[in-house]
């Protein structure tokens, strides 16, 4: 079972650093990630999504691999690549995985213009030694389906980390 936590932080530039970081920790085996998502609430009021896999793209390449295939068995590959283009790109644009769209944009709404949320999708991990790593960066917790022990020690260390430079 996965756990989701979602962090606000006042800028896409530290969201992206402690995402860069949870990466990190994954490659130590601290963390194991299914999905990291970085929701931008933007000066006109709109969301914006920093997703890891651009799925529209995913799929027109590889609807573009298929296409040509197709189209050299029936002497047109051209039309074949532009075809198969064209219903990979719809395909990915229509597929999701991971974090579901619509629910990190109902989140962001709250945020402030130019805040950032970072949403993580989590298989497992040791939770000490990894909000220890992040509590630094700060951040204040959007929503979390953590338990009630760890979601208390994510959240007095992050709070932690923000009393800290004002004193």
């Amino acid at each position: 079972m996965s756990d989701l936590v979602a962090i606000v932080y006042p800028s896409e530039a530290k969201a992206e650093e402690v995402r860069q970081q949870l990466f990190k920790l994954q490659k130590e085996y601290l963390i194991t990630i299914s999905d990291a998502v970085i929701a931008v609430k933007t000066d006109a009021g709109g969301i914006k999504l920093n997703q890891l896999v651009n799925t529209t793209a995913m799929g027109a390449m590889t609807g573009s691999f298929w296409g040509l295939l197709i189209g050299v068995l029936f002497l047109n590959p051209i039309l074949g690549v532009a075809v198969g283009a064209a219903s990979g790109a719809l395909g990915g644009a229509l597929s999701d995985f991971g974090i579901d769209d619509a629910f990190m944009k109902s989140l962001s709404t709250s945020l402030q213009p130019g805040n950032a949320a970072l949403f993580v999708l989590i298989k497992h991990m040791t939770a000490d030694k990894v909000i220890n790593e992040i509590k630094s960066a700060g951040g204040v917790v959007l929503k979390t389906s953590l338990d009630e022990t760890k979601e208390k020690l994510l959240r007095d260390a992050l709070t932690s980390a923000v009393e800290r430079p004002a004193a």
